[in-house]
């Protein structure tokens, strides 16, 4: 008997009515994704058709995108990791892969996503300017070159080619060099210009750096080129140089 009793001394007592089983976390079912995450990507999804890109800041726009990608776990640690790493929505699209892939949880499935975002968006802002007067559309045709250029961790060099109603008639990548240089060769912007048969140009690079401010090498490669073009009775409109918030126009800078 005293050993009976010792043995129920060590069972647990039950429960009362008035206590609380503690929760015990249901995982879902196998393929489906957990209600929490469910419910939060559907009022992501809400807040965004409700209000816009402006109704979420970058780490949820950039969820946003992932859930694609990553379609059954919480995205949002690595929406935080590509911010911390690239800074903005902006450098987190624009990054290269090789910079992507370093950032834990991102593989090509998250890559691939994220390209298509930087695809989508220069398509559209390219579609603001070719074809229209650049001159009138000043601000979309700046916006343009934000959006393609202002987040490259290499110097690349663009040439606008304008039609005698300074129509923007092509756009084309000439060059693309290291994080201080790129490599440019007036005679090889002439000889595009008048295949194009262009009335005028705008030359466009970048400063991975940040800061706009021409070079030395710069200010002689714009005069070398504006000599080329003028020969050709090709007129040199603007150079402009594109940093990560601002950009600088050789034109109003007096440099032309």
């Amino acid at each position: 008997m005293a050993l009976f009793e010792s043995h129920l001394s060590e069972m647990p007592l039950p429960l009362f009515e008035t206590e609380e089983a503690p929760a015990v976390p249901v995982a879902a079912p196998k393929g489906r994704l957990p209600s929490y995450i469910g419910d939060h990507r559907k009022r992501l999804r809400a807040r965004f058709m409700e209000g816009g890109a402006d109704a979420l800041p970058d780490y949820e726009m950039l969820e946003l995108v992932l859930f694609r990608a990553i379609p059954r776990q919480d995205v949002k640690p690595l929406a935080r990791a590509l911010l911390d790493r690239f800074g903005d929505f902006n450098g987190v699209v624009s990054a290269s892969r090789n910079r992507l892939v370093e950032v834990g949880g991102v593989g090509e499935a998250v890559v691939a996503e994220l390209k298509i975002v930087e695809a989508a968006a220069q398509r559209l802002a390219r579609a603001r300017v070719i074809r229209r007067d650049v001159i009138s559309s000043w601000e979309a045709l700046l916006d343009y070159c934000h959006t393609t250029m202002a987040h490259r961790d290499i110097e690349h060099f663009r040439v606008l080619f304008l039609d005698r109603r300074n129509t923007l008639i092509a756009d084309e990548e000439q060059a693309r060099g290291t994080v201080n240089h790129v490599p440019v060769y007036p005679r090889e912007v002439a000889k595009r210009a008048l295949e194009l048969n262009a009335s005028a140009l705008i030359l466009v690079h970048n400063h991975p750096s940040g800061d706009p401010t021409p070079s030395d090498s710069d200010v002689t490669m714009t005069a070398r080129i504006q000599a080329a073009a003028e020969a050709l009775d090709i007129t040199l409109h603007d150079h402009l140089i594109i940093g990560r918030s601002q950009e600088l126009s050789f034109r109003e800078a007096g440099y032309l």
